[in-house]
């Protein structure tokens, strides 16, 4: 679907949505972002390495890299996790997550808690607590080597855009391409993971 991105893992440094800058970056509205250390993206010469090829493809991602069945097929596994995220909020696990979740301090309660209109909680702990509302059912979109994309990727999304100052909000092209870049990367990391290749023959 996104293959074939082989940009230099030098081009990391520039400051992007997706990009990998210097280990600590101080964002516009404040905010530091950690990432990769300088002295691995000053290399003169970039490593053939499983970082830097998933680096690669993260900054050379683009909007118009999503074919139109991508972007239909996306909004339609957005609106089932959304779907299956709040039917989740009803369950005896998700009362525990989310009951953990609000004893613990954060200075930074922004983001939404499915099914529950006026609770915020810190980024972190909001995509932690959607994520267990996603999975609590079972009933999450899953692919093989066997995981559930969205019930990971979207949860984290939407607590992070919720995060963001109004001025620099996504656009939902910048949405969609986050939500398929994370399924992306979440589906090559799944393939080096035995266990997860051996579930089915269980």
């Amino acid at each position: 679907m996104l293959n074939g991105f082989k940009k230099s893992i030098k081009q990391t440094t520039n400051a992007s949505l997706l990009g990998l800058p210097a280990l600590v970056t101080l964002l516009p509205n404040g905010r530091m972002l950690l990432s990769l250390s300088f002295p691995v993206v000053a290399r003169s010469a970039p490593e053939d390495t499983v970082t830097s090829s998933f680096a690669s493809f993260i900054h050379g991602a683009r909007p118009d890299h999503l074919s139109k069945t991508v972007r239909h097929r996306s909004k339609r596994m957005i609106l089932d996790s959304i779907g299956v995220g709040l039917v989740g909020s009803t369950t005896h696990v998700f009362d525990i997550a989310l009951r953990y979740c609000r004893e613990l301090y954060s200075p930074v309660a922004v983001s939404s808690v499915y099914g529950k209109p006026g609770v915020k909680l810190s980024p972190t702990l909001a995509a932690f607590t959607n994520g267990v509302a996603t999975h609590s059912m079972d009933f999450d979109d899953t692919w093989h080597p066997a995981t559930h994309p969205s019930g990971a990727v979207l949860p984290a999304l939407l607590a992070a855009s919720q995060m963001l100052p109004p001025g620099t909000k996504p656009t939902g092209m910048d949405f969609l391409l986050a939500f398929n870049v994370g399924l992306e990367v979440q589906g090559r990391l799944m393939h080096f993971s035995t266990e997860a290749h051996d579930i089915p023959k269980r």
